[in-house]
């Protein structure tokens, strides 16, 4: 149980360090723009289903692909102390 509490308090350390230190929220905020506004934001509220967002998806076709940067994500929390 010991090494267990030492890996939590380890893991809130590297959490306080990412959240202080880097632009790991502006990039999180940025990564799920599409969610604050228009159909993203009405889905996270619940207003749209799955059924719905297919449809929608129909309609307008495959979408610009854009990165997640998905790896710069993994080098700021690798790289927390």
């Amino acid at each position: 149980h010991i090494s267990g509490m030492d890996i939590f308090a380890r893991g809130l350390i590297s959490a306080d360090h990412i959240i202080k230190n880097t632009n790991y929220m502006q990039l999180r905020k940025e990564r799920y723009a599409s969610f604050d506004s228009g159909k993203g934001a009405r889905f996270e509220k619940g207003e749209l289903t799955l059924e719905n967002l297919s449809e929608i998806a129909r309609q307008n076709g495959e979408p610009q692909p854009k990165s997640g940067r998905q790896e710069l994500f993994e080098q700021i929390i690798a790289n927390a102390y």
